[in-house]
C-alpha cells in the first residue's frame, strides 16, 4: 500500500515537471481495496482485468515498479514501448490483461479467459474490477449474466468511492447497495469496508473457497474513498471541503500503518526505516527511468497485425455445393482438427443457427463446443477475446451482421487493437450473415463492411462462391488475427459450385478475378458480384470483373493493374454510397492510376437510406444488372 501511494506521489510530481503526460489517475484512498483483493490470487495462473486505480494490484500480481514508472513516462523501456497511455498496461503472458477506457468492456474478458483456462485444465480463478460508475454500463450486466449462466468462478469487485469522475453515485444507481444486484444473477453478493485491506482480503478468500467447491461468480462491493480528484489535473472542486477533510480522516494507509505497528511486533523506528528504504528504492528507479531513451518511431513496431506463418491444412474437394454447405463443412473441419476450438452465438446449437449453417454440429461435437449464448453480442465478443488468451480458439456467429453494431467497442476498439497494445495475437473468427434481397427490412439486411474496415487490426473476408467461402472460413480461423467473414445471405442458397482446396492457406490471400476484358474493370463485393457478371454476360461486354475478397488489409495492386490496362473503373456495392468501401476503391484508383484513366470512375450503390422492407421497395433499392449495364454503356461508349 505504501509503495503504491509513493508511486502515485512521484507520478504527480513528474506530471507537474512535464515528464509524465496523459491521464495520470490518482489512486490515493484505494490502496487497501486494491492490495487486499489481489493478494489471494496466484500471479501467472489466475486471470485479472484491472483498472486505473489498481496500481497496488499490479504490484501484488507481479508488476515490476520500474516497469510501471517507465509506462507512465512513455519511454523506450515501457511495457508498451510508449504506444499506450500510462494506466493502459498489463502483461498478457502473466494473465493481467491491458485495460481500455471503455471500462465495462474489460469484464467479459475475465469471464471468457477464466472459462477457457478451466476448460483447458487450469484451476484458474478470475478477478474482474469495475468502479461504481462502470457498473452502470451494459457490459457489466452482460459479463455477470454470462458468468452466472456458465458458472465461471470470477470475483467481480465494484470499487465504490462515491464518484464516477465528478458524478456522484446518486446519479448512478438507486438501489441500497450495488452488491444487492447479485441476487438478480442468482449469485452471492456482499459489501465490505474497502478501507481495510484485511477485510477485503478475507472477503475474496471466502469467495475463492466457495468457488472451489461450487464454481460460480461472486460480486463484492468494496466501499472506498477517493482522497483527491479523478486525475492529477482535477482539483475536485465539486466536492465540499468538509467532505474532503472527512475523507482524509479515513485514509486507509494511516489505518494500515497503525494496524501494522499494533499487530506485527514492530516499532515506529523500524517502520520508518522500512518506509525510507522503500522511498529510496523508488527514487532510484525513477532516476533510472529518467535515463531511459525516448521511443524511436523508426524502431518501435506499429504493426496492428500479427504475422501469418505459412501453413497448410487438410485439402478438401466437393462437387456442386452451395455456400451453406461450404460453411457447415468448414466449421466441421475446424472443430474436428482443433479440439480447443468452439462455436458460439445465438441459436447455433440445437436450432443450427438462423440460416442452418451450423445444422448438425452439436450432434457431432456436443454442447460444450457448440454453445448457445445469451443475447449479448458485446459480451460474447469479449468472452471470445478472453478465451483466445487462455488456449481456446473461438468462432463466433452474429445472428445478423446488423447485430454486430452492438459490439463496436468490444470488437473494433478492444479486440482489433489487442496485438498492437499487448504484443500477443488474438486468434478469433467472427461470422456475419450479411446483405439484403430476402425481404427482412432495415435491421436484418445490412452488410457493414464499410464500418468494420475503419478499425485497424481486423481482417475482413468477403467471399462469393462456395470455394471462396470455404477458403475464407478456413484461412480466417487459422489466421492469428481477429478475422471477420461476411456471408451474404442471398448467396447462402445461390449458385452451386465445386470446391477444390489444396490446403495451402497462403494462396487464399488474394483478390479474385472472374472474367478478363479489355474495355472496363468492374469491382464488386457480395451479391453484387453475381449482378455484375449477369450484366457483362447479357451484353457480352469485354470486362474484367473482380472481387477484392480480403477487404482489410486490402491487396488492391492486381486490380489497379487491371484499371491501368482498361482505363476504366466501375465499382458496384450493395451498401449506400457513404456506407461501403467503394469510394475507397475509387480513391486508390485515382491516386495510383490517374494518368491511365480514360474517364472518371463510377460508383453504383444503393441509396443512403435504411433497407426498405416491402419486396417492391427493396428491389428498387438494391443495384441490379440493369443499372450496372447502363453504367457500363455510359462509360465505354461505342467501344466493342
Amino acid at each position: 500500500m505504501y509503495t503504491a501511494r509513493q508511486l502515485d506521489n512521484r507520478f504527480k510530481e513528474l506530471f507537474r515537471k512535464g515528464l509524465v503526460k496523459g491521464t495520470v489517475i490518482i489512486a490515493a484512498g484505494n490502496e487497501a481495496s486494491s492490495v487486499g483483493m489481489a493478494m489471494p490470487f496466484t500471479p501467472g495462473k489466475d486471470i485479472a482485468t484491472l483498472l486505473h486505480r489498481n496500481l497496488g494490484s499490479h504490484l501484488i500480481l507481479g508488476c515490476d515498479p520500474l516497469s510501471a514508472i517507465c509506462q507512465y513516462m512513455a519511454n523506450a523501456q515501457s511495457p508498451t514501448h510508449g504506444k499506450e497511455g500510462n494506466v493502459h498496461f498489463g502483461d498478457t503472458d502473466a494473465l493481467r490483461f491491458p485495460m481500455v477506457s471503455h471500462l465495462g468492456s474489460m469484464l467479459p474478458i475475465s469471464v471468457g479467459s477464466t472459462w477457457s483456462a478451466r476448460r483447458n485444465g487450469s484451476g484458474a480463478f478470475g478477478l474482474a474490477v469495475i468502479g461504481d460508475g462502470g457498473s452502470s454500463t451494459g457490459q457489466f450486466h452482460e459479463a455477470l449474466n454470462m458468468a452466472s449462466v456458465n458458472k465461471v468462478p470470477v470475483v467481480f469487485i465494484i470499487e465504490n468511492n462515491g464518484y464516477a469522475f465528478s458524478t456522484p453515485v446518486e446519479y448512478q444507481y438507486n438501489c441500497k447497495s450495488l452488491a444487492d444486484r447479485a441476487a438478480g444473477y442468482g449469485i452471492k453478493g456482499r459489501t465490505v469496508n474497502g478501507l481495510d485491506a484485511y477485510e477485503v482480503y478475507s472477503a475474496v478468500t471466502d469467495s475463492l473457497e466457495l468457488m472451489s467447491s461450487s464454481p460460480q461468480p461472486v460480486l463484492i462491493e468494496s466501499m472506498t474513498v477517493r482522497l483527491e480528484g479523478h486525475a492529477v489535473y482535477d482539483n475536485a472542486e465539486y466536492i465540499s471541503d468538509e467532505v474532503k477533510a472527512a475523507n482524509w480522516k479515513k485514509d486507509p494507509l494511516v489505518h494500515a500503518r497503525a494496524a501494522y505497528l499494533e499487530n506485527c511486533n514492530a516499532d515506529e523506528h523500524e517502520l520508518a526505516e522500512l518506509e525510507n528504504s522503500l522511498c529510496s528504492q523508488l527514487d532510484s528507479l525513477v532516476n533510472e527511468a529518467l535515463k531511459a531513451a525516448r521511443p524511436d518511431a523508426s524502431s518501435v513496431s506499429m504493426d496492428v497485425f500479427a504475422p501469418v506463418k505459412s501453413k497448410s491444412v487438410k485439402p478438401y474437394s466437393a462437387k456442386s455445393v452451395r455456400n451453406t454447405n461450404a460453411i457447415n463443412t468448414a466449421l466441421g473441419h475446424i472443430l474436428e482438427e482443433n479440439s480447443n476450438a468452439f462455436v458460439c452465438g445465438q441459436d447455433v446449437s440445437k436450432y443450427g443457427s438462423a440460416f442452418k449453417t451450423c445444422k448438425g454440429l452439436v450432434d457431432r461435437f456436443g454442447s460444450e463446443r457448440i454453445i448457445d449464448t445469451p443475447i449479448c453480442e458485446a459480451g460474447t465478443v469479449g468472452f471470445c477475446l478472453g478465451a483466445s488468451q487462455t488456449g481456446s480458439l473461438p468462432v463466433m456467429e452474429f445472428q445478423f451482421a446488423d447485430f454486430s453494431t452492438e459490439a463496436v467497442t468490444q470488437l473494433g476498439v478492444n479486440t482489433g487493437t489487442w496485438f498492437f497494445r499487448s504484443g500477443k495475437p488474438a486468434q478469433l473468427l467472427f461470422r456475419l450473415p450479411s446483405g439484403g434481397g430476402i425481404t427482412l427490412g432495415a435491421f436484418h439486411s445490412g452488410e457493414f463492411d464499410g464500418l468494420w474496415s475503419r478499425f485497424p487490426g481486423l481482417k475482413l473476408f468477403y467471399p462469393v462462391t462456395p470455394q471462396e467461402t470455404y477458403e475464407a472460413l478456413i484461412a480466417g480461423f487459422y489466421d492469428p488475427n481477429p478475422c471477420i467473414v461476411f456471408e451474404h445471405k442471398l448467396l447462402y442458397w445461390g449458385k452451386a459450385g465445386d470446391i477444390e482446396f489444396d490446403g495451402s492457406l497462403q494462396k487464399v490471400y488474394r483478390p479474385r478475378q472472374y472474367t478478363q476484358g479489355a474495355d472496363i474493370t468492374i469491382v464488386a463485393v457480395g451479391a453484387m458480384v453475381e449482378q455484375a457478371l449477369n450484366a457483362v454476360s447479357a451484353k457480352n461486354y469485354s470486362a474484367s470483373v473482380w472481387n477484392p475478397f480480403i477487404l482489410n488489409p486490402l491487396s488492391f495492386e492486381p486490380i489497379l493493374d487491371s484499371v491501368r490496362s482498361t482505363g476504366r473503373l466501375l465499382v458496384v456495392q450493395e451498401a449506400g454510397e457513404i456506407a461501403g468501401m467503394g469510394s475507397h476503391f475509387i480513391s486508390l484508383a485515382v491516386q495510383k492510376c490517374f494518368s491511365q484513366l480514360k474517364c472518371a470512375p463510377v460508383l453504383v450503390s444503393a441509396p443512403d437510406t435504411p433497407v426498405p422492407f416491402a419486396k417492391e421497395l427493396e428491389s428498387a433499392y438494391l443495384p441490379d444488372a440493369g443499372r450496372i449495364e447502363a453504367a457500363i454503356a455510359k462509360m465505354i461508349g461505342d467501344v466493342k
